[in-house]
């Protein structure tokens, strides 16, 4: 590099200079105008064209066809022919993919799985363009004269986890209409008709809530029904399958990965039919003509638990219906989704409810939809004996323990948690007990307990929730519709049950941060939270399965079985020793870390002040970290908070209500 040194100029030397180049200025310049300094260049917006219709509560003239076929299980793609007539005189047609999907509580549309679009008329391939600003719209072009368009595309659905949900495998798959449909833009869903058409592999069997099923070989029909109702009603198909009757127009319907996973001991058939009286007894009313369970043993199609109005999609790890007691912990899903039956599709927030599926969703009330379904799960769980009630106060426990050391409820609501499933998209977080998940479903379950037992202390026992589940969900016997509410509305049902400051009680509980540990429904209820060495049933049991082990009430770490940090509780122990998660851990107090190695060594710490030392690799970098902690191993529990046998409010909330089981129905 080469530099030129010069000499400054004087200030003398300069002044000829500035003269110069200001005549030169004074010149280019308009008599009397002023000189202004160049400036950044600043657009000004595009306005956004709103080119889709809103929905309207009118029909839509005709019928769509739609045809899927769902045979082929190597590739895991759905090859979809839909059939859209065509208003007279209609020049562009807009179609829409699903965007906000029910019971998903969020923009979870599929739109990116829709591939290979391409549009006909007459045999003549149309042109479309995507909408701009909302990309889950397409308009086409419609010949003149044309009085239908068919549709022709392929939905690829995931074939591995990374890609999504796994819906299709060699022995079963679960087809969901919303991801490989679409439907004309400008109507209620409710008033488009719809005859669906699936072609599935040989030999499986296919369940579904819908009406008028009749079989050609492979290809199934049902009856035209309306695209609300299509979505509602989810397909299971499989080739190891089976049906049961529940009673009362209820089925439990089984695909599994193998035939053996289908067998259930007669006894333990019979609590699901328990399960179905227990929920009649609780809502007081009907509000569907029949209803499947589908249900699917398996770990090769993903996990699943979606609610509907007259069906719910459902897994279980695949021998849990075989191994009863080993799967106790896994099957709250069925109880849980059945209650969405009335808490959800019937009784809907009116801000959930949408005239299509391009009306965002408002997920405020999210804390009864899911909340008082997550206290329902439970308990009608205990009461039917689908699960053990010892693993049911296991699930209270886990829930209550996690509040007392939760940083994120200091600053954020119970309420605003029901927004997460839109802006987070159910994703996982770097530190969930800083930033909060969605605990209307847990913490909501616990604030319904106490509203249990504050109408169970004012009434001296005589009245309880169930008071309330008749009042609110038990209403117009037979009716398969949606009625809708609003926060004053659930006040005023609980009044109605017994007087009460609800609207502060629940202001405070679920719309205000900073509360203490939500406690108060298990407390009244004659137990208490306690800490033990070892895990309860339920804890137990779901680390056994996941493969991990949670040490957030000790260490504030949840590590999987090969020393990988999963989880780090924000201003835990470990945390601040600067544990996160994606470190492994190598070794613990000098040896190779496994589960027994570091409880014990949490063990040894006890009440010492020798902290555990523990050997860390975060990338490339291996370091050694103390953690000085020294009050053991700790999790949740809970216990009679007083000697004796008599019953607890809790233990009666939880105790069966229909009559005696029923015997095993002949086969």
């Amino acid at each position: 590099m080469f530099t030129t040194h010069k000499r400054p100029l004087r200030p003398a030397t300069l002044r000829p200079v500035l003269a110069l180049i200001a005549a030169l200025l004074a010149t280019s310049a308009p008599a009397g105008a002023q000189v202004q300094p160049p400036s950044n260049t600043r657009p000004m917006a595009v306005p956004i064209v709103q080119s889709i219709p809103d929905a309207e509560d009118k029909p839509y003239p005709g019928t769509i066809q739609l045809a899927i076929d769902a045979s082929d299980t190597t590739t895991g793609a759905y090859r979809v022919t839909e059939t859209i007539p065509v208003p007279a005189g209609l020049s562009r047609l807009t179609l829409l993919h699903p965007k906000w999907l029910p019971g998903n509580h969020g923009p979870r549309g599929t739109i990116a799985e829709l591939v290979d679009v391409r549009f006909y008329a007459g045999g003549r391939l149309l042109t479309w363009t995507r909408d701009p600003v909302d990309v889950f719209a397409f308009h086409v072009d419609v010949p003149a004269g044309a009085s239908e368009v068919t549709a022709r595309f392929i939905h690829t659905s995931p074939l591995r986890e990374s890609e999504g949900r796994v819906t299709m495998t060699r022995e079963m798959l679960n087809l969901q209409w919303e991801k490989m449909s679409l439907y004309p833009a400008g109507y209620y869903v409710r008033q488009i008709k719809v005859k669906p058409i699936v072609t599935v592999p040989a030999g499986w069997q296919v369940f579904t809530a819908l009406d008028g099923k009749a079989a050609n070989g492979n290809v199934v029909t049902w009856d035209v029904t309306d695209y609300e109702t299509l979505v509602d009603s989810p397909i299971y198909a499989g080739l190891y399958a089976a049906r049961h009757d529940l009673g009362q127009g209820v089925w439990l319907d089984l695909v599994a990965d193998k035939p053996e996973l289908l067998k259930i001991a007669p006894e333990n058939l019979t609590t699901f039919r328990n399960m179905v009286d227990e929920a009649m007894l609780a809502f007081g009313a009907k509000h569907f003509d029949h209803y499947d369970f589908l249900l699917a043993m398996t770990d090769r199609m993903g996990g699943i638990g979606l609610e509907h109005h007259r069906s719910s999609e459902n897994q279980y790890e695949p021998r849990t219906l075989v191994d009863w007691a080993a799967g106790d912990w896994d099957r709250n899903v069925i109880p849980h989704e059945f209650s969405h039956s009335w808490d959800g599709k019937y009784r809907r927030p009116a801000k959930l409810w949408t005239p299509d599926y391009r009306v965002p969703m408002q997920d405020n009330l999210l804390w009864v939809y899911e909340g008082q379904t997550q206290f329902w799960g439970l308990v009608l769980a205990a009461r039917s004996g689908v699960q053990s009630k010892e693993q049911v106060l296991g699930q209270l426990a886990n829930y209550a323990g996690s509040f007392t050391q939760y940083p994120g409820r200091e600053w954020r609501s119970v309420e605003d948690t029901t927004h997460d499933p839109i802006m987070a998209s159910r994703k996982p977080k770097p530190f969930s007990s800083l930033a909060r998940n969605e605990e209307y479903y847990t913490e909501g379950a616990l604030v319904w307990l106490e509203a249990d037992a504050i109408i169970r202390d004012g009434t001296g026992g005589k009245k309880g929730i169930d008071d309330f589940a008749k009042a609110f969900f038990g209403v117009r016997d037979g009716d398969w519709g949606v009625l809708t509410y609003e926060f004053e509305d659930v006040v005023k049902t609980l009044n109605g049950v017994y007087a009460y400051d609800w609207a502060s009680f629940l202001k405070t509980r679920i719309q205000t941060p900073g509360q203490p540990s939500p406690l108060g429904g298990i407390e009244r209820g004659g137990y208490r939270l306690a800490w033990k060495e070892e895990p309860n049933p339920y804890d137990k049991a779901r680390m056994a399965s996941a493969k991990y082990i949670s040490l957030n009430h000790s260490i504030g770490l949840a590590i999987d079985n090969d020393g990988k940090v999963s989880g780090s509780r924000w201003d835990g122990p470990g945390f601040k020793a600067g544990i996160v998660t994606g470190m492994q851990i190598v070794s613990v107090n000098g040896k190779t870390y496994d589960q027994e190695t570091i409880k014990a060594a949490i063990t040894a710490a006890k009440g010492t002040t020798a902290p555990i030392e523990l050997i860390v690799k975060r990338d490339d970098v291996v370091r050694t970290v103390q953690i000085p902690y020294y009050d053991g191993l700790r999790w949740p529990w809970l216990e009679r908070a007083a000697p004796g046998t008599a019953p607890t409010g809790l233990d009666r909330l939880l105790a069966p209500r229909a009559p005696a089981a029923k015997k095993p129905a002949a086969k």
